[in-house]
């Protein structure tokens, strides 16, 4: 599984970054990348994550990969939702998409891969994390036992929960 991550969608979950000064956005960047290189100790799974350079980024598209997590900053001009519509069409369905963007989540859909709101990620990520510190003991599932042909689930959320599974 290649999880592809809309960086600053998914930093804006937890906080505003509205108001950071450039080292500021710097730490909060740098703290999100090991997060996500913790999480990929505790799950096997590629991770790739962009941020938008389209405003004050380089002439071209810059790729690095710190502690194990690819990460990409879309060139000048070019946004992050670019990037990583591109992504999707080269990874296709072995991706998964991380993302509370309607116009990315609909593009991947299209494309059938699944999705995951940015939040719903945040939190699967920190409970895998209490998880492996040996906190919790229990699964944490909260739902019901959906039974009958009126509450089946569509394709597109049968993706999303056997997505969300695997994380």
């Amino acid at each position: 599984m290649h999880l592809i991550i809309d960086g600053y969608n998914l930093l804006h979950v937890s906080r505003s970054l509205i108001h950071l000064s450039p080292t500021q956005l710097q730490r909060e960047r740098e703290h999100l990348v090991d997060q996500l290189s913790a999480y990929q100790k505790l799950k096997p799974c590629r991770i790739t994550v962009v941020f938008d350079g389209w405003q004050g980024g380089w002439a071209t598209e810059k790729r690095e990969i710190q502690k194990g997590v690819e990460v990409i900053y879309s060139k000048l001009g070019e946004k992050a939702d670019e990037v990583i519509k591109r992504l999707v069409k080269e990874k296709g369905s072995g991706a998964l998409v991380i993302t509370s963007d309607r116009d990315i989540a609909r593009f991947a859909e299209r494309m059938t891969v699944s999705v995951i709101p940015s939040a719903q990620f945040l939190e699967r990520m920190e409970l895998s994390e209490e998880r492996f510190a040996g906190s919790l003991e229990e699964d944490g599932e909260i739902g019901t036992r959906q039974r009958g042909p009126s509450r089946r689930l569509s394709k597109k959320e049968k993706r999303a929960k056997a997505a969300l599974k695997k994380l």
